[in-house]
């Protein structure tokens, strides 16, 4: 098999070869890794590599509906023993940091099949929606390297995109799924809270508005990866209703005639720009032509208060993060990003009768999404507000950096983030991707769908967030919109 061959399977599909024993995994390894020398210099995407374990593992006895399927994880959280983790952080990369055993997600994708090679770029402990640590620098777009990939699963976007791997690990704790695959033309699916395992390092993420998945080219492929995935660990805070049947199997059934509202403009009153109305009105056509209703709506939520909601728990969340490595690691308070320390240094800030009232919104929120669920069986946005920006586009100007530094050092900064300026840093940090946090607060499943690519070639996403524990839902239209407008031929335009 060459990599022109090797372009044309998706992970399920490069698995039957293995199967019939038409390839071997070591060939598909070896036809990776030469596609990896050839874009990973332009791209960036894979950061730390795992070359001599994925060597070794392609001569065991693999088994499971991905074995032998090359495989990348990111670089955040989702650790495997005795290799290096980063977090896109400059503190571990210095220390060197080795984890001493499997996050709960790789165990369950090594129980697929998968042979992992290496661990993928990521914004510093994931809290961009970009990928340009300082640590590793800018992960870039494979429709355009003047563009960025998204974040914070970027890298594994980028690889994906660019046919290193079929499929690759990824967490959403924000849009971290969605936001890549809205920029890099993916496929990526938000599981609902609880869905898949965080243990044994930590119960849930952000009270379960992060979770654990994958990127993905084709619909099936992610299905198939949320079979060999989903439910609890004995780290688990609770069980979720488990599937009345696998995904896999769930997707061959076309939904039943849907209405779905859809809503266009930004929660939180920033531009979303044509590109985005556009993809959300061309998805809603297409729905249409399939036989659904579509009605334009949106849920009676106050999009700022939930956004300054969502700051306010990422930012102590981040903070109390920050201050335990610190307790547990030899890193200096130097060793992170100036926006990473100012962010922490807000989130100290927040008293406890602030994150309780906070928190207690999240409830709100929940009432009123399933209130909402009363009259639509789905709610379509879109999933970024613009196409991916360029590379160096978003970031702290060099005017700000000394000021931030001076906030860092006033002890009482709580009082500054107040009013005026928590909107100005709400809509800093959210205008290019107001969309996604709301699924994330509400522990809701969420998918981004690549169905739009702009006159430059761009792609941008339309995300759908569906009832909880409606994964079957989302997986069966998008099987269907993929039938209906498929996109995996347009991998094949990418030039790199």
């Amino acid at each position: 098999m060459n990599y022109q061959e090797y372009l044309k399977y998706d992970g399920l599909g490069l698995a039957e070869l293995v199967a019939k024993k038409e390839i071997h995994p070591s060939e598909l390894l070896n036809i990776a890794l030469e596609r990896s020398n050839q874009a990973n210099p332009e791209l960036n995407a894979i950061i730390i590599p795992m070359h001599d374990y994925a060597q070794k593992r392609t001569q065991t006895d693999l088994t499971g509906p991905f074995a032998g399927v090359p495989f990348l994880v990111k670089d955040l959280f989702q650790e495997y023993a005795g290799y290096p983790t980063s977090y896109g952080c400059n503190g571990f990369k210095r220390i060197g940091y080795i984890a001493d055993r499997n996050a709960e997600i790789v165990n369950r994708w090594e129980k697929s099949g998968i042979v992992t090679f290496g661990r993928t770029n990521t914004p510093e402990f994931g809290i961009k929606g970009i990928t340009e640590p300082d640590a590793w620098g800018s992960c870039k777009n494979p429709w355009n390297l003047k563009h960025n990939s998204g974040g914070s699963s970027g890298g594994s976007a980028s690889a994906v995109a660019a046919g290193i791997v079929p499929i690759a690990g990824a967490s959403d704790g924000g849009g971290s799924i969605r936001i890549p695959a809205s920029y890099c033309g993916l496929f990526g699916l938000k599981p609902s809270r609880g869905r898949t395992p965080w243990g044994p390092q930590m119960s849930e993420a952000m009270h379960g508005a992060a979770m654990q998945h994958v990127l993905t080219k084709t619909v099936r492929d992610s299905a198939a990866m949320l079979d060999a995935t989903h439910g609890e660990d004995h780290h688990s805070m609770f069980k979720i209703m488990r599937p009345h049947t696998h995904y896999l199997e769930i997707i061959q059934q076309p939904p039943k005639k849907l209405k779905i509202a859809f809503n266009t403009q930004s929660p939180i009153g920033t531009q979303v720009s044509q590109d985005a109305i556009q993809a959300v009105e061309q998805t809603a056509k297409l729905l249409e032509s399939l036989g659904h209703e579509v009605v334009e709506d949106r849920p009676e939520i106050d999009g700022m208060q939930l956004a300054k909601d969502f700051i306010t728990t990422w930012f102590s969340q981040f903070s109390y993060m920050l201050d335990e490595i610190r307790k547990h690691y030899d890193a200096k308070f130097t060793d992170f990003e100036l926006d990473s320390q100012v962010l922490a240094a807000f989130g100290a800030k927040t008293t406890a009768i602030e994150y309780i009232h906070n928190l207690n919104n999240w409830g709100v929120y929940v009432s009123q999404m399933n209130q909402f669920f009363n009259r639509y069986d789905l709610y379509l946005t879109p999933a970024t507000a613009s196409v991916a920006p360029q590379n160096g586009e978003i970031k702290t100007p060099d005017w700000q950096k000394p000021i931030l530094k001076a906030l860092l050092g006033i002890r009482k900064a709580h009082l500054l983030a107040q009013g005026k300026l928590v909107d100005q840093m709400v809509k800093d940090n959210l205008k290019w991707v107001p969309f996604t946090q709301l699924a994330n607060i509400t522990g809701l499943p969420a998918m981004s769908v690549p169905l739009y690519w702009n006159e430059q070639n761009l792609p941008l996403g339309s995300q759908f967030i569906a009832p909880f524990a409606h994964e079957d839902l989302l997986l069966q239209l998008a099987a269907q919109l993929e039938q209906a407008q498929p996109w995996f031929h347009r991998y094949q335009d990418i030039q790199i």
